[in-house]
């Protein structure tokens, strides 16, 4: 990784690590976008009453996402879900209570200050099976074919190497997995000069992925059936999007057991 790359990293550290701080500290509300764009564009306003009535006031108070990907994710029962960049907890707890018990909802940060926050929040709201692991969403800790669902509320667009993410998502799906995503995407006719123009990269503007690369990204990772919808918009250009997509892995094959023998031993050949 370049050290602008680097750079970038520590410069989005640093500011979840203080919307943790400023929410549990001072009670405040954190923000992920700009300040032009805050007020409507991000936040917990996405989610039901419903929903935020479920949530501890710090969960929703740390919310910095751009949209509800439960509201698409379909979760069932006895699931594996796995939330990227779970931030304050709010899609994990909220994940964790529709997998119920036979099931396990994983939240991944790479800030401390996040993941004390989001266990906090968990142990508040009273949900057991919500394990949240520290490191970073392009290097995924959990083995291979290990989970059913990758959502994610507004935090691809913050990384530097967006095409890891991608495979990393497809790598740790099991076959026919899926991922409901909540993302900030950009208009084909944005450069990525002028996405920068609309907001920094902290702020989840300027990272954003447009349209086609979001779809020719998920589909070099080896997904398929992928939609990317906006939902509304951020900045001119700028949209708040569900991004959906189906691992196209498919079950590896059972080895046929080798026939038996006139004698009714095993098969062999060659000795």
């Amino acid at each position: 990784m370049t050290n602008s790359a680097q750079e970038l990293r520590e410069e989005v550290r640093r500011r979840y690590a203080e919307a943790a701080r400023s929410v549990s500290e001072k009670g405040g509300k954190a923000c992920c976008s700009d300040e032009k764009a805050a007020s409507d564009a991000f936040g917990a306003a996405s989610y039901s009453d419903g929903e935020r009535d479920e949530l501890p006031d710090t969960a929703t108070l740390a919310s910095l996402g751009c949209g509800n990907p439960i509201a698409v994710a379909d979760l069932h029962e006895g699931e594996t879900v796995l939330d990227l960049g779970s931030g304050g907890g709010i899609d994990v707890i909220l994940s964790a209570r529709r997998v119920g018990e036979t099931g396990r909802a994983f939240g991944l940060d790479m800030t401390d200050e996040m993941l004390a926050l989001a266990q906090r929040n968990a142990e508040q709201a009273g949900v057991s099976n919500a394990i949240f692991l520290k490191g970073v969403i392009e290097q995924i800790p959990l083995p291979a074919d290990s989970v059913d669902v990758v959502i994610s509320n507004c935090v691809i667009n913050l990384s530097t190497d967006k095409p890891a993410v991608l495979a990393e998502m497809a790598r740790v799906l099991k076959p026919g997995g899926r991922i409901g995503i909540s993302d900030v995407v950009a208009e084909d006719r944005l450069s990525p000069a002028e996405r920068a123009e609309r907001g920094s990269y902290s702020g989840c503007i300027a990272g954003a992925l447009s349209t086609s690369e979001y779809e020719q990204g998920l589909a070099a990772a080896g997904f398929e059936r992928i939609a990317v919808e906006f939902t509304h918009e951020v900045e001119d250009g700028i949209h708040s999007a569900i991004v959906k997509a189906v691992s196209a892995k498919r079950p590896r094959a059972v080895a046929k057991p080798l026939p038996l023998a006139k004698d009714g031993s095993k098969g062999r050949c060659c000795g």
